[in-house]
Formats: structure tokens, C-alpha cells, sequence
């Protein structure tokens, strides 16, 4: 699911035909089941929900998601649920740890909330 913002700002009614009905959310309610039978098998529209008529947000599948934002889908044989998919984590040949100092340091308002969170944690020991 996604706003219908995100979905107009990246061009999803030129990508996906999508009925002209905006759904309320009660009816919404009684077609997903539906709607989550038909994006398991690779089928189905994108859903357009919200409450007077006024588009609030898009119901779709991950696969619809992901050609929508021209990602990569996963390769055959891969799971396409995001639920019980397995993914890469380990860290990149030459990731190293986040030094809080530098991430803050090209920005001002950062750089200030850092310094409140370590005086905090500095009168806080003091306490004890």
C-alpha cells in the first residue's frame, strides 16, 4: 500500500490501468481478500481507496510496487513474498562502522542534537 501521492509522483497511472471508483474503506475492507488472492497469483489491479470520493492511497502488489518504481524484480525461483524471503545482510566488502561524529557533521542541525544527547547522557551520569 502506498499514498496515492507517491503513486501519481511516480507516473502509476500511466503504468498500471487503475477503475475509475475511488473504494471507501468499508468496501475496501470486504474486497481484500480478495484483492490479496488475486496479487499472490500474479494478477489483479492496483486499487484506488479513500473517503468521499477523494484518493488517499493504492492498494497493490509488491511486484506492482517494484515496476512502479523500476526496481529489479527477484530472480526466478525466489520467493516474491517480502514475508518469508531471505536477504543479503552481511555487511559489503568495505563497510566499516558509522562514526556519529561524521554522519553529523555536514549538518548543523544534527551536529546540535548530538551534542544535546551526549550532555544529557553526561548530567545522567552524574547523577548516579
Amino acid at each position: 500500500m502506498l499514498t496515492y501521492d507517491e503513486f501519481e509522483d511516480l507516473g502509476g497511472e500511466g503504468k498500471f490501468t487503475v477503475g475509475d471508483e475511488v473504494v471507501e474503506p468499508a468496501g475496501l475492507a470486504e474486497q481484500l481478500p480478495r484483492l490479496m488472492e488475486a496479487a499472490r497469483a500474479g494478477s489483479g489491479t492496483p486499487v484506488v481507496w479513500g473517503d468521499d470520493g477523494e484518493p488517499e492511497a493504492v492498494v497493490m502488489s509488491t511486484a506492482q510496487y517494484r515496476d512502479l518504481r523500476g526496481d529489479d524484480q527477484p530472480p526466478a525461483g525466489v520467493v516474491d513474498d517480502p514475508t518469508v524471503r531471505t536477504y543479503a545482510t552481511e555487511p559489503l566488502p568495505d563497510s566499516r562502522p558509522v562514526d556519529l561524529d561524521e554522519w553529523a557533521a555536514n549538518d548543523p542541525f544534527t551536529r546540535e542534537l548530538l551534542d544535546e544527547i551526549r550532555a544529557e547522557e553526561r548530567s545522567e551520569g552524574d547523577d548516579r
